[in-house]
């Protein structure tokens, strides 16, 4: 036991440091929405209340007319796999219907929309309340 003090003492003093000791997420932390790039253009990163959103521009999943479902996995996965990430953002069709189940899985928030700026308004509107956890408020808001 004696040996494993010092080890406990240095993980309580990193995860302090991080802000992860604090029971929320720290003041002027990054999130970040990924969204389709068809959607992009509409909209911008920005501010939410205390928090910085970074936008996400995923990468194109149609190829000569046809969807890309390796795009649009890759994309799916990557946004899970971001633990910044607080909504993945896609536009209506075959590429929606495939990337859902994978960022349902991650319990992130998925919206499909033909507005980006739509979407990014409820998704800073769910950042503002005040909750220890940004994920989870826009995936009580959203969905």
């Amino acid at each position: 036991m004696r040996r494993l003090q010092p080890l406990l003492l240095g993980l309580c003093a990193l995860l302090a440091a991080a802000g992860c000791g604090e029971g929320g997420t720290a003041s002027g932390a990054t999130v970040s929405v990924y969204m389709a790039a068809s959607l992009c253009g509409q909209v911008s990163g920005g501010r939410a209340g205390d928090l910085r959103v970074r936008l996400v521009c995923l990468a194109p999943v149609e190829k000569g007319g046809k969807v890309d479902l390796d795009a649009a996995g890759a994309n799916a996965r990557r946004a899970t796999e971001d633990s910044t990430a607080v909504a993945y953002v896609e536009a209506p069709g075959p590429a929606a219907n495939f990337s859902r189940s994978i960022v349902d899985s991650a319990n992130l928030a998925w919206i499909e929309t033909n507005s980006g700026s739509r979407a990014m308004r409820r998704i800073r509107s769910a950042l503002e309340e005040d909750s220890p956890s940004p994920r989870q408020a826009v995936l009580d808001e959203i969905g």
